[in-house]
């Protein structure tokens, strides 16, 4: 045998020694602190034509809109480690299965990678996203971007966390992503885009006092539209620019595109001031949507009527009452009731999270990708692939706590619906809607989290309905027993 080819061969097992002595207890204690599993179970059952709005909206589409439904979804993730390094990863995989008596559905709910370096993020996959400024678990949603519709995949490249600005001590801080995603769901449209985009400012620093503003961007564009003379949207590098940039389209667009932006754009501007005092945490939000440019400020803008007003108070050192949310969301000026008259341009009428390219709006799988209150076309008896009602005034409030171990959480909206400026309703409609659920962890008993909810839905937008739905939950470390 060739004795410099023997030499190589113990070289390179020497070298796979090390490196599996080096790596493998590293690669072991990674395994069994930060690799979880999740197993989970939900029965729901009500009255109605339709499962009541609480007890299925802004759950990510994990919850079918049918009175009678079930689901089951097991998956493993890896979060980010606690550690201090340059470089984290982390990965997840929830397998669902939905079932009610029209359909049953076998999908990923989520299946997404992640990579931090220092301070950057990438991601991607489809991932459950928790974006805008309103409360993360008492708000009745957010008026662009809402946890209403299942996730969408995507690559997201940027910083998602606010980070101090340098020499700034502190007191300015910045997050701001880009994100490319696809609607992937074939109803009228085929092969659509998502772009997205936003930049958030944050001052305070240690003061107990912190002002944030922030901006988001959201386009569709690209894609197959029936319908249409034209099918094919223009969607290469040269239309990313215009998309990202908010410019007109090419000779190969569309007329309205050449005329207007390409694709379908909203732009929204929020507003969030924290306040710190003794135990209690008190913020106050503001959001609002524009379809039309040039975009103003509040005080300059057609539509400053409309937008999504929040208050949340939360507290440290009370278990029985944590946190309490009130909203008031209005949709009903839309820059007024005309888009044009008698030869004249009013630039209203913009018709909210509609789009006569894209027919299927501001939605992912029927549901609105924004706040639910501008109802998704699921509940659109004559098929209608839009929003038929996007005017709306609504008063929510929510309250969440603990007793005696029962975590609970409470919600009640009142919303006032009067359809589209172009498809008024014949009159003004009331809708209430109510929640109640309770969760209980049982550390004994395989350390299972048990939880019931109880909604009801009470008007004619929706029907009268009353519902239950039960949910088993069990958590844990893949690798501890």
């Amino acid at each position: 045998m060739n004795s410099k080819l023997t030499v190589k061969r113990v070289y390179l097992k020497i070298v796979k020694l090390l490196v599996l002595i080096i790596l493998f207890p590293n690669l072991l204690h990674a395994q069994n602190d930060t690799i979880n599993y999740n197993l989970g179970f939900y029965g729901l059952a009500s009255t109605g034509n339709y499962a009541p709005f609480w007890l299925q909206s802004n759950q990510h589409g994990k919850i079918s809109s049918n009175p009678l439904s079930a689901g089951l979804m097991a998956g493993i993730e890896k979060d980010f480690s606690s550690r201090k390094s340059l470089f984290h990863y982390g990965f997840k995989a929830d397998l669902l299965i939905q079932t009610d008596p029209q359909a049953t559905q076998i999908y990923f709910h989520e299946l997404y990678g992640k990579a931090r370096f220092l301070v950057f993020d990438l991601i991607m996959g489809s991932r459950e996203e928790n974006l805008g400024n309103q409360d993360s678990t008492l708000s009745c949603g957010g008026l662009l971007l809402s946890r209403n519709a299942r996730p969408m995949p995507k690559i997201t490249i940027g910083i998602e966390h606010f980070i101090p600005v340098p020499f700034s001590y502190g007191f300015l801080e910045v997050k701001g992503a880009v994100a490319h995603g696809w609607f992937n769901n074939t109803t009228y449209n085929t092969g659509v885009f998502l772009h997205h985009k936003y930049l958030y400012g944050r001052i305070g620093g240690n003061l107990p006092v912190h002002l944030q503003y922030g901006l988001d961007h959201v386009a569709q564009w690209g894609g197959n539209i029936l319908g249409q003379n034209q099918s094919q949207q223009p969607q290469g590098l040269r239309d990313y620019v215009s998309i990202f940039l908010g410019k007109s389209g090419s000779s190969d667009a569309l007329t309205t595109d050449q005329i207007n932006a390409l694709g379908n754009h909203i732009i929204s501007q929020s507003m969030r001031l924290d306040i710190d005092i003794s135990n209690f945490k008190i913020g106050a939000y503001w959001q609002n949507v524009n379809e039309d440019g040039p975009i103003k400020y509040l005080w300059l803008s057609k539509n400053k009527p409309d937008g999504l007003w929040g208050i949340s108070i939360r507290n440290k050192h009370f278990p029985f009452i944590q946190a309490l949310v009130y909203e008031f969301l209005n949709t009903t000026d839309q820059s007024g009731p005309y888009h044009d008259r008698d030869g004249l341009i009013y630039g209203g009428a913009d018709s909210y999270f509609n789009n006569s390219v894209y027919q299927t709006g501001w939605s992912y799988y029927s549901r609105s990708l924004g706040t639910p209150f501008i109802s998704s076309p699921l509940y659109n008896n004559n098929g209608y692939p839009g929003f038929l009602n996007n005017r709306v005034q609504v008063h929510h409030f929510g309250i969440e706590g603990s007793v005696l171990g029962y975590n609970y959480k409470l919600l009640s909206s009142l919303s006032k619906n009067y359809g589209r400026y172009d498809y008024p309703y014949p009159k003004m409609i009331q809708n209430t809607s109510m929640l109640l659920e309770v969760n209980k962890q049982f550390p004994k008993l395989l350390n299972l989290e048990v939880g019931c909810s109880v909604g009801g839905d009470f008007g004619e937008l929706y029907g009268n309905s009353l519902g239950c739905m039960i949910s088993i939950r069990k958590t844990g470390n893949l690798f501890h027993y």
